[in-house]
């Protein structure tokens, strides 16, 4: 029973993670009055690198746990999404604006781009299909002649 639960545990663990990071302390570093623009897309892009990592690491043991517990429901269509919104993000979208921010240092501020936007989004769905998932498989789970 516990080996069924740890991933959505784990999956409700990375939501908190993404709304702390994502949606609370990047938009209030901007905020700080002594934080320039170049500070703040540097330390942007070691905490998404980093974090980037941690994710991944999440994602394989989940995807690991839910093999060896052999539960197969409609759940994980909502990991599937998790998976697929993290892969865009590390293959596609974090190296490209990695480069962006790169030149930004370096003095060349790049035309506006709507990749920012994009990962916004995937980070929005993320959470969303994280908060199924641990909804899920922890709440209905728990309530009687409910199945996911």
């Amino acid at each position: 029973m516990l080996l069924h639960r740890l991933p959505a545990f784990i999956g409700l663990l990375w939501l908190g993670m993404i709304a702390g990071i994502s949606f609370v302390a990047t938009p209030l570093k901007f905020q700080a009055p002594s934080v320039t623009l170049e500070i703040g897309l540097d330390i942007g892009r070691l905490t998404f690198g980093v974090f980037n990592k941690i994710e991944i690491a999440f994602a394989v043991l989940m995807a690991l746990m839910v093999l060896v517990s052999k539960k197969r429901d409609k759940s994980i269509v909502a990991l599937g999404v998790v998976w697929l919104a993290l892969a865009l993000q590390t293959i596609w979208l974090l190296p490209a604006l990695v480069a962006r921010i790169q030149l930004a240092i370096q003095g060349n501020p790049q035309p506006p781009s709507s990749l920012h936007s994009i990962y916004v989004g995937l980070e929005v769905l993320k959470a969303l299909a994280l908060a199924v998932y641990g909804y899920q498989n922890i709440y209905q789970s728990t309530i009687p002649g409910t199945k996911v």
